[in-house]
C-alpha cells in the first residue's frame, strides 16, 4: 500500500538493518542481499517513454506518497531498490522505459477485497469489458482510510458469479481511475488480455477522454492547451503542482474549450491528451482558473466576483449544492479489445453540477445579486 510505505520501513528498519552491512560500497553487496528469496515487492512503476534521466531515488519519492528521500536512499543501500530486475544504488539514473521496483523483506499490507452488495451505474458491459458511471463520493479502489464502499468492492459483489474474475487479482479490474470527488466514466477489463490491451492504449494516449468543469474566473480565449509537467508538490505531498524544472514530473497535456461564461465562473471542455494525478485540477490551476469548489487546490474559497453580503451568500448557496470540485468526466473512448471496434460513451452531467451550472445561468441573466 502506498500510503504506508514510510511507516512500514520505519517500524521494520531496525530488524533489517541488524542483518546486513550498515554501509553497502559495491554493487556485489548489493546483489547478494537482494537475492534473498524472502523480500516481497511493494511497488513497481514501468518509465514514461518521455521520462527525462533522473536519479531513482528522486524518481521514487516523485511517485510514492509519504516516504522521505531519505528512506528511500536507505532502502538502495539496503538493497531493496531495483531496475530492471537488478538492484541499483539511489545514485542509478532513471531511463525511459525501465522498470522500476521496490522489494522489502517483509510482506507488503493487502487489503482483500470484499464483495459489497453496492449500486452500480452499468453503462454498458460484455464478456471483456464493462463501462459504469461512477457517482462522486465513491473512491475507487481500497486504500489507506478506504478499504470498503470501493468502486472495486462493487464490482467484485457485481462479478461475484463469474469464475474468471477475480477482484483481488491485479492482472483485471480497473484500467484507470477518476478522483473520488470526481463522476463520471470508467472503463473495467473482466480479462487480464483485456487489461492488457487496454492499459497498453491508456499508456499510447490513443484513449478518448473529454471532462466538463465549471472553474473560476473568466477565460478570455475560446480554446487553448496547458502543457506543463506534473509532479507531488514539494511543499505539500497530498497536493500535485506544475513544476517550472522541465526535468521534474511527468509530461501532461490538457486541451480546453470554453462553453460558456457566467459571471465569474466559466463552464469548459477538457480534453486529456495524458491522464496525470489530478491533471485537469492541476493544469486549470496553473492558468489561473481553479475549478469550483476544489478544496485541496483552494476552489473552495470565493475567488472572483463582489464583495457583497448577498452575492457571498449566493456563492455559499453553490457550494452548496455542489459540494465537491466541479468535475465530470464525460466521455470515454477506446478500441475494444477483444473486436478491435471504436467504442465511444458519454454520460449525462450529474444533478449536483447541473443545479449548479443553472443557478449562476440565472445569476448572469438577472444579476440582482
Amino acid at each position: 500500500m502506498i500510503v504506508g510505505f514510510d511507516d512500514e520501513f520505519n517500524n521494520n528498519r531496525n530488524n533489517i538493518v541488524s542483518d546486513t552491512k550498515e554501509d553497502i560500497d559495491d554493487e556485489d553487496d548489493i546483489e547478494s542481499i537482494s537475492e534473498d528469496p524472502q523480500l516481497y515487492e511493494h511497488f513497481r512503476f514501468l518509465v514514461d517513454k518521455g521520462q527525462t534521466i533522473v536519479r531513482v531515488d528522486k524518481y521514487l519519492f516523485d511517485h510514492i506518497v509519504h516516504v522521505s528521500r531519505n528512506r528511500l536512499q536507505k532502502a538502495a543501500e539496503c538493497g531493496y531498490v531495483r531496475v530492471n530486475d537488478k538492484p541499483v544504488k539511489s545514485s542509478y539514473k532513471v531511463k525511459p522505459l525501465d522498470t522500476v521496483t521496490v522489494l522489502m523483506a517483509y510482506p507488503r499490507y493487502e487489503n482483500e477485497v470484499v464483495p459489497e452488495c453496492i449500486p452500480i451505474d452499468i453503462i454498458y458491459e460484455d464478456d471483456d469489458v464493462m463501462v459504469v458511471n461512477k457517482p462522486a463520493g465513491m473512491v475507487v479502489h481500497p486504500g489507506h482510510g478506504n478499504y470498503n464502499g470501493t468502486l472495486v468492492n462493487a464490482l467484485a459483489w457485481h462479478l461475484k458469479d463469474n469464475s474468471n474474475y477475480d477482484a483481488n487479482d491485479p492482472h483485471v479490474g480497473l484500467v484507470h481511475r477518476i478522483d473520488k470527488d470526481t463522476s463520471g466514466l470508467l472503463v473495467i477489463a473482466k480479462t487480464p488480455e483485456s487489461k492488457t490491451n487496454l492499459g497498453l492504449q491508456f499508456f499510447n494516449k490513443t484513449t478518448k477522454r473529454k471532462y466538463i468543469a465549471l472553474v473560476w474566473g473568466i477565460i478570455d480565449e475560446d480554446e487553448g492547451t496547458i502543457e506543463g509537467n506534473i509532479a507531488r508538490n514539494p511543499k505539500n505531498r497530498m497536493l500535485m503542482a506544475v513544476m517550472s524544472d522541465p526535468t521534474i514530473g511527468k509530461h501532461a497535456v490538457t486541451h480546453y474549450r470554453v462553453l460558456e461564461r457566467l459571471g465569474y465562473v466559466t463552464l469548459v471542455e477538457c480534453v486529456l491528451e495524458t491522464g496525470r494525478t489530478h491533471q485537469i485540477r492541476v493544469h486549470m490551476k496553473h492558468i489561473g482558473h481553479v475549478l469550483f469548489n476544489d478544496e485541496r487546490y483552494g476552489g473552495h474559497e470565493i475567488l472572483k466576483g463582489t464583495q457583497f453580503g448577498k452575492y457571498k451568500q449566493f456563492v455559499n448557496n453553490c457550494f452548496d449544492i455542489c459540494p465537491r470540485q466541479a468535475l465530470h468526466a464525460q466521455t470515454l473512448g477506446f478500441v475494444h479489445p477483444a473486436t478491435g471496434k471504436e467504442m465511444s460513451f458519454t454520460s449525462e452531467l450529474p444533478d449536483d453540477i447541473t443545479q449548479l451550472i443553472n443557478k449562476w445561468r440565472n445569476y448572469t441573466s438577472n444579476r440582482e445579486i
